[in-house]
This record gives C-alpha cells, sequence and structure tokens, in this order.
C-alpha cells in the first residue's frame, strides 16, 4: 500500500509518497568502505574488531576501531543488516576507499539517498554527526577558541569538516588564541625525518601484545634482594661444571637459571602467580613455563623454559642457553614463544635499577631485574656495623584485578628467601 515515508536530503528532513512492501527480503550484499578520515591519511590500523560474521548492525553501530597515526576513530555502520565478511584481520592495514566490511542490508537505496524509518531517529542522526569532531578539526577548534556549535557544516548530515572552520576564520578575520605553553608541540614535516620506515613483524606483535596489556590494572611492587649467598652457591656451581665440561653445553652459568628455579619453587606455593584469567574465571596451571625476555637482532622478544617445576637448576640453565643462541641467531620457533605462564626481564643486564614492567596479556605477574650493585649495608649480626653486599635491585607488576598487594609481596618474600638462603631453597627441592 502506499505511504508517507521520511527522507533526509543534504540535510533536510522531506516526506515522500511511494510504494513499500511489507516483506523485508535481505539478500542486497554492500560493501561498507572506509571513508576518508581528514589530514591525508590513506591507510588505517585496524586495532580491534566489535563485530564478526554472522553479526546484526544497526545504523551508527559500532564496526571497528582503527588508528592511524594521528588518533584512533571508531567507524560505525551505514548500513542495518547482517556482516557477511570482513576484509581485514586485526592490526593489519585497511586502506582508504576500500572495504571494510560487506554487509547484508534490506534495499532500501533509492537514487543514492536513504529512506529514513522515522522523524525523530533523523534529527538524533543530524545532531549526533554533525558534533562529531576529527582530529583536524578538533585541533582547529582548539587554535581559535571556537564551538563546533558556532559554525554550519557542510559535510555529510550536516558534519563540521575542515573547510568549514577555515571559512568561518577567514570570514570572521579571526587569530590565533596565543597560547600560554612555553612550549608548544607541533607535527613535524615528512622532510624533518632522515627517513620513514614501516613497523617490523616483531614490533607489531608487541604492538599488538602491549595495546592489550594496557586494559589491564597494573600493581607495581619493588623491592631488593642481597645475593652474597647466592654468589657462594653459583660459585659451587660452576666450580662442578669447570670440573665436568663434558656435561655442559656452556662453561659456566649466570644467576638467571637460580632465579627462575626459586621462582618456579616460590609459584608451588601461591599458584595464583601462575594462574589465567579470562572471562570472570581464574585457571590454574599445572605447569611453570616461565618466559625471559630477550634483547635480540629483530627485536624483544619473549621465549619461555617449559616445565621449570621438573628441571634442576642445570637443565634450567641448558635450556636458557639453547634459547639464548637461537634469539641470538633469529631462529626462535613460535613453540619457543608460545604458552608462557609468567616473566622474567633481565633489564640490568643492559643498565638502570628499576624498571615498570609491563605485563604480558594471558598472564598475571611480570618481574624485572636491575642491576646488581655492591652497596654498604648494616651488618645483621651488628647494626652498629656497616658491611658490603651485593645487591639486586626488583621490580613486579601484577594484574590488580586477582592479585591484591599482600599477595604479591608475600610471594615475592619467598622468592626472596629462596634467593638469599640457598641452603633453604635445596631444602626445598624434590
Amino acid at each position: 500500500m502506499k505511504l508517507n515515508t521520511l527522507r533526509l536530503l543534504n540535510n533536510k528532513i522531506v516526506f515522500k509518497r511511494g510504494f513499500h512492501s511489507s516483506l523485508n527480503s535481505l539478500g542486497i550484499v554492500k560493501p561498507f568502505l572506509l571513508a576518508d578520515i581528514g589530514e591525508g591519511i590513506r591507510e588505517c590500523e585496524i586495532i580491534q574488531w566489535f563485530v564478526k560474521p554472522g553479526s546484526t548492525v544497526q545504523e551508527f553501530d559500532r564496526i571497528c576501531e582503527v588508528q592511524s597515526d594521528k588518533a584512533s576513530v571508531e567507524i560505525t555502520s551505514r548500513y542495518s543488516g547482517n556482516i557477511v565478511k570482513l576484509h581485514y584481520g586485526e592490526n593489519e592495514m585497511a586502506k582508504v576507499g576500500y572495504p571494510l566490511v560487506d554487509i547484508e542490508t534490506e534495499e532500501e537505496m533509492k537514487e543514492g539517498i536513504k529512506e529514513e524509518k522515522v522523524l525523530s531517529a533523523a534529527n538524533t542522526i543530524t545532531k549526533n554527526s554533525s558534533t562529531w569532531e576529527m582530529p583536524s578539526v578538533r585541533r582547529l577548534l582548539s587554535e581559535y577558541k571556537l564551538k563546533i556549535n558556532d559554525i554550519t557544516g557542510t559535510g555529510k548530515h550536516g558534519r563540521v569538516i575542515k573547510g568549514d572552520v577555515l571559512d568561518y576564520v577567514k570570514s570572521n578575520s579571526l587569530q590565533k588564541v596565543e597560547r600560554k605553553q612555553e612550549y608548544i608541540t607541533t607535527e613535524s614535516s615528512p622532510s624533518s625525518f632522515a627517513k620513514t620506515v614501516p613497523l617490523t613483524a616483531i614490533q607489531k606483535a608487541m604492538f599488538k601484545t602491549m595495546s592489550k596489556s594496557l586494559s589491564i590494572p597494573q600493581l607495581g611492587y619493588k623491592d631488593e634482594i642481597e645475593l652474597n649467598q647466592a654468589s657462594e652457591y653459583r660459585l659451587e656451581l660452576n666450580r662442578y661444571i669447570s670440573n665436568h665440561p663434558h656435561l655442559f653445553p656452556f662453561k659456566k652459568i649466570s644467576y638467571l637459571p637460580i632465579f627462575i628455579k626459586s621462582l618456579s619453587l616460590s609459584l608451588s606455593f601461591y599458584p595464583i602467580m601462575n594462574a589465567y584469567f579470562e572471562q570472570n574465571h581464574v585457571s590454574y596451571r599445572a605447569h611453570h613455563n616461565i618466559g625471559v625476555a630477550m634483547d635480540t637482532p629483530q627485536g624483544l622478544m619473549v621465549p619461555n623454559i617449559k616445565n621449570v617445576e621438573k628441571k634442576s637448576v642445570f637443565e634450567v640453565a641448558t635450556e636458557l642457553h639453547r634459547l639464548t643462541e637461537l634469539a641470538k641467531a633469529g631462529s626462535l620457533t613460535p613453540s619457543d614463544l608460545k604458552g608462557g605462564t609468567i616473566t622474567l626481564s633481565n633489564i640490568g643486564a643492559i643498565g638502570g635499577m628499576y624498571a615498570n614492567p609491563v605485563i604480558v596479556p594471558n598472564e598475571l605477574a611480570i618481574v624485572a631485574l636491575g642491576s646488581a650493585r655492591r652497596l654498604p649495608r648494616f651488618d645483621s649480626n651488628n647494626e652498629e656495623k656497616m658491611v658490603a653486599k651485593q645487591i639486586l635491585p626488583v621490580s613486579w607488576s601484577a594484574d590488580h584485578r586477582i592479585i591484591d598487594g599482600a599477595t604479591i609481596a608475600q610471594f615475592g618474600n619467598m622468592w626472596k628467601s629462596f634467593i638469599e638462603n640457598p641452603a633453604l631453597f635445596a631444602s626445598k627441592l624434590r
């Protein structure tokens, strides 16, 4: 039957008589293109999808979040319907003007003008889209101390675009408002850079991992560990290696195998530190796969030593040696990098005392080792006497959604006690 239908034409609401079938037929697949988001940007990285094939969306529902070199922007749908296909995966680069998704929708387009179903929806759309600011618009508004409602937009649905602001500035002979700050950050022109290179595969992986880490509230905890007795213990281990060179692929070991094995022993008393959190559930892992952050020629990589709870200090040292050699040669395998349960970062090998390590997603804690130094400390047997001690600074970060301050402190103290007292450490080994 004939109906009065509402259409949005050049930001003006008009009525048009026409025919509309009572049967809504889905079946027309429309490619939804990545529109120009300004600033001359030609491609953006897909940060996250809010939909997947089979999802149902309405107009202005969120489709995805994209990241340019300027800012992140949420892309919303122009159509109502079902998602048929995603043209990119997360962290892939999407090109402006090319399809982001395919949407199966009703045929509601005629002569390029979309039919609006209700007047209130049209008013809401016009209002919301006209006040949405692109980064270039936001910057100009700030520079001239303008409000977006002062400017008539000529973009789609009345959106204010960069040209609208510039025309307003010109017609009103406005000048930029002087800033009081002594230092003003400005965008560098391409010619000011020696060269521009794309991210490597490892850098892209780190970008993706650290972006996920930002969603985790992280609890920091710092302490120091005395290494005097651990030094003597390590000396004895290296003396044994020197007397049995045919048993080992290395000539001596560092402190790391001792730290790693002590960490595993501590995890057996605090299994929550080795757990995994997802969707309001905590899963306790049976194995201690301890990751060791390594600075390789390809960038930061974190291989892990599997089943540390079943290995001796020498076996840990052997596996650490294998992973280190593979990392130097750029030959680490995917299995070496997957399955970590907790991470240790030896930042002190490069320099520095304390750090703020960032938790690896799917883990609940990470510890960074600082540079060990010989420092004066009070003698435990005579508080009026100063003695020289080897001190190792350590910095913890834990997932504060699951781990509280008392837990990380107690766990850290147990790990510290095993390192500072090798006899106690040895007594707990099985």
